[in-house]
């Protein structure tokens, strides 16, 4: 889906990326009239269609995908798209809205020009623009600790994005580090797959799918959690930074116990602390990780229990939260040769990679700061982000909202500039 071959020498906006957050801010752009590009690296939908195992679905239910005047619409609302669902669905959205984009084209810079626009430098050439919109996301280098240098060549290494079914690993036993949403989807992937799996356990929070006779995620929107905006978090800005609450929408969607995959054959260890050749070291917060999670999880059921109590809704009662295993002690040392260990799947996340912003709009972490996706540096804004604003910021969830509220900051610039009169030439 090509609008052109060339750029034009000068755009009002330049919207960078392809995914949903690009496409959506495309529409606003368009319904009001502003002109614009979207310059995508790839293909639309790269993200879901090339960097997602086979077995791939969504977390949040299908209700929640509502990019802007395209709800979900099929029959299963209250079910998870599979990967290619989720294509085709983004290509939908692409079919009615017809975003001028160009497919294929790299952004190399973005940077101040003499005369105080934005020059966007791409493989395609050099434009100016008054508005640059980064729709990038932020998963852009995949996280490798540099203590996987060690491993020995005969082990197996590749990240999550390049995950994609059991049956590409080699035979033998497999460790997976990180239990956020990636890192446990795959290892139940190759659990149920009849592959042996050890897991290092992270910090991350993990909740109930379905609670007292319904989703959680219904619970939840209507407590109001996913509008809840990041000037309102008792963490503020900190919680970009955390990790998702782990769950599944596998065969029709559950929540994800570790323990009781530990009942299974599941082999837990805490966080990862070093790797010396074939051995692998842990912290010993094994058990401080399983409970932390589980504290979050039942924080979750409580929330729903007081909003049932408090608006008298009739809704079974279930039985209060009992672990089902207990580590006997935080085992700290992993002999991969001796467990059979042929392979290891990275899942601890990515970095984002703004080094082509070359714009002073970023913290010492690398993460762009802004206040709902606007800069302070004139013309510059980002979405698609995670709590950008809410927590439904970056889901197909809230992404309109963000598109939108940008699309109108940056028409009311637009429309403030053209009132400003010309300077008037001095006379002698």
């Amino acid at each position: 889906m090509t609008a052109s071959t060339a750029l034009a020498p000068h755009y009002p906006v330049v919207v960078i990326g392809g995914g949903q957050a690009g496409l959506s801010t495309s529409h606003y752009l368009q319904q009001a009239g502003i002109a614009h590009v979207v310059l995508e690296k790839h293909r639309i939908g790269h993200a879901w269609r090339d960097q997602r195992w086979d077995s791939f679905c969504l977390v949040t239910p299908n209700w929640q995908c509502r990019l802007p005047d395209f709800p979900y619409s099929g029959p299963d609302p209250k079910g998870f798209m599979l990967r290619d669902e989720i294509v085709a669905y983004l290509e939908a959205f692409a079919r009615k809205t017809r975003p001028p984009v160009i497919e294929g084209v790299t952004v190399q810079s973005v940077r101040r020009h003499a005369d105080g626009a934005l020059e966007v430098s791409t493989t395609l050439g050099t434009c100016l623009a008054d508005h640059v919109v980064v729709a990038t996301g932020g998963y852009d280098l995949p996280i490798v600790p540099a203590c996987a240098h060690s491993l020995p060549p005969a082990i197996t290494q590749l990240h999550s994005v390049d995950y994609r079914n059991p049956a590409q690993l080699p035979p033998g036993e497999v460790l997976v580090v990180g239990s956020g949403q990636s890192g446990v989807q795959i290892m139940e992937d190759l659990h149920l797959a009849g592959r042996k799996v050890h897991l290092a356990v992270g910090s991350a929070p993990r909740s109930p799918r379905v609670y007292r006779g319904r989703e959680s995620t219904e619970w939840l929107h209507e407590l109001g959690f996913y509008k809840l905006t990041v000037d309102r978090h008792p963490l503020g800005d900190e919680a970009r930074h955390k990790t998702n609450h782990y769950m599944t929408g596998r065969d029709g969607g559950h929540e994800i116990d570790l323990r009781r995959f530990a009942l299974e054959g599941v082999r837990l260890y805490g966080t990862l602390a070093d790797i010396n050749g074939t051995q692998v070291s842990f912290r010993p917060d094994l058990t401080r990780n399983l409970d932390e999670a589980d504290e979050v999880y039942c924080n979750i059921r409580r929330d729903i229990d007081a909003y049932i109590a408090r608006a008298g809704i009739d809704a079974p009662v279930e039985p209060p939260f009992q672990k089902a295993w207990q580590p006997d002690a935080d085992p700290t040392l992993l002999d991969l040769q001796a467990a059979g260990i042929t392979s290891i799947v990275w899942a601890i996340g990515f970095r984002p990679d703004y080094r082509w912003i070359d714009l002073p709009v970023f913290d010492g972490r690398g993460h762009p700061r802004f206040r709902r996706g606007v800069t302070a540096e004139p013309g510059l804004y980002f979405v698609g982000l995670p709590w950008l604003n809410t927590w439904g910021s970056g889901r197909f969830l809230g992404v309109a909202d963000d598109a939108r509220h940008l699309v109108e900051v940056i028409g009311e610039r637009i429309a403030a500039s053209a009132d400003v009169p010309e300077p008037v030439a001095e006379t002698a």
